[in-house]
């Protein structure tokens, strides 16, 4: 009992913001839809042609000379681009002091920029995501986050120890409402709890999974990736005219890697890339493969392939916590369900609490009706 009531206190205030925040995330795709108030696409035919990524990059340096191209994305549901930009690496740490351009791909009109009104949209909806993700906070918040998870999770597994003994003399679904407010509150509490539980231990442990992104990352980075870097080229690249054509480099990737969608590139010097290389992240076409990367590595200065990387499995288990966690694996229909069971979930954190305050007001009351000695 101490186990479950003290692991669920520890963590339900946080718990309420990150459900709350959660919410609208399911729907972040429908609501950036509906928030933005984008320019339509050229009408063309399905067939037509992308244009050249080098004249994009290109523009995207010639409109802001004082920038660096940090990353390329490639949409495979819109035709578009974005190439990201900032006034230097360490600038582009802080989400807030990136700029993108995004272009139609097939006509290469740039189809709007960061820092307007249109892209209003975006902006509420990443500062929902940074306060679900890390409290605004960085690292320390998700490292957080995620030990506050497992608390979660822990709360989840001796509540259900708990339940099977507190039911054995009620039937399934019994809410006691003749026997007060207290009573009816814990029956509540206790079946929307264990109606939801296989969900809110998916959803739990997938959350804790996702709170060590940076560090397993890093992980793989100063592992798997520096062992590659080992081959290729190590002279300084001086200039952004050094590096090798990108339109050349996504070619010689599509040709060693069929069947898999570029969607996106980290240029050379990124921080979450390789300082003399392109890493170019490829995905597959079938709905399971969609949500398996793989990256590959081309030489900024020659264009050749160095590494097509496999990725461990603690980063292939993030990416299938990825979608998991906020219920992207089956359209629509399963984002309403995630929402339906988030708002039960709000629920039995709101009913735990309420518990929690009764019982320390019915042990405070007759205490303080007792005169104290003199």
């Amino acid at each position: 009992m101490a186990i479950h009531k003290w692991t669920g206190l520890a963590c339900t205030a946080f718990l309420l913001v990150i459900c709350l925040t959660g919410l609208p995330l399911v729907f972040r795709e429908e609501l950036r839809d509906w928030l933005n108030d984008d320019p339509p696409y050229a009408v063309l035919p399905a067939d037509a042609p992308s244009v050249d990524v080098d004249g994009l990059v290109a523009e995207a340096r010639r409109r802001h000379p004082e920038m660096i191209v940090a990353t390329v994305f490639i949409d495979d549901d819109e035709p578009r681009v974005v190439v990201w930009m900032a006034k230097s690496w360490l600038d582009f740490r802080a989400p807030e002091s990136r700029h993108f351009i995004q272009f139609d791909a097939r006509t290469g009109r740039v189809m709007r920029e960061s820092g307007g009104e249109q892209v209003a949209g975006d902006a509420v909806l990443a500062w929902i995501l940074h306060l679900h993700a890390d409290l605004f906070v960085g690292l320390s918040g998700e490292l957080l986050l995620g030990a506050l998870g497992i608390l979660f999770v822990v709360a989840i597994v001796s509540g259900a120890v708990l339940y099977g003994p507190f039911m054995r003399k009620l039937a399934f679904g019994t809410v006691r409402r003749e026997h007060g407010p207290r009573a009816k509150w814990l029956d509540l509490h206790n079946l929307l709890g264990i109606v939801t539980l296989s969900w809110a231990l998916v959803v739990g442990f997938t959350g804790v999974v996702n709170e060590l992104t940076t560090p397993l990352f890093a992980l793989w980075q100063r592992t798997d990736l520096r062992m590659a870097l080992s081959a290729g080229t190590r002279e300084p690249l001086t200039a952004a005219t050094d590096i090798a054509s990108l339109q050349a480099a996504l070619g010689t990737v599509r040709a060693a890697m069929p069947g898999r969608f570029v969607m996106s590139v980290a240029f050379p010097g990124s921080l979450y890339g390789a300082p003399h290389h392109y890493l170019i992240w490829t995905k597959g076409e079938t709905p399971l493969t969609a949500r398996l990367f793989t990256p590959a590595m081309v030489d900024a200065r020659t264009g050749e392939l160095t590494a097509v990387l496999t990725l461990p499995w603690y980063l292939r288990a993030l990416e299938v916590s990825r979608p998991l966690h906020f219920g992207d694996y089956g359209g629509l229909p399963l984002k309403v369900i995630w929402a339906l069971l988030d708002l039960v979930t709000i629920v039995v954190l709101i009913s735990g609490l309420y518990l929690w305050l009764s019982k320390q007001r019915l042990r405070g009351g007759p205490r303080a009706a007792i005169p104290e000695k003199r």
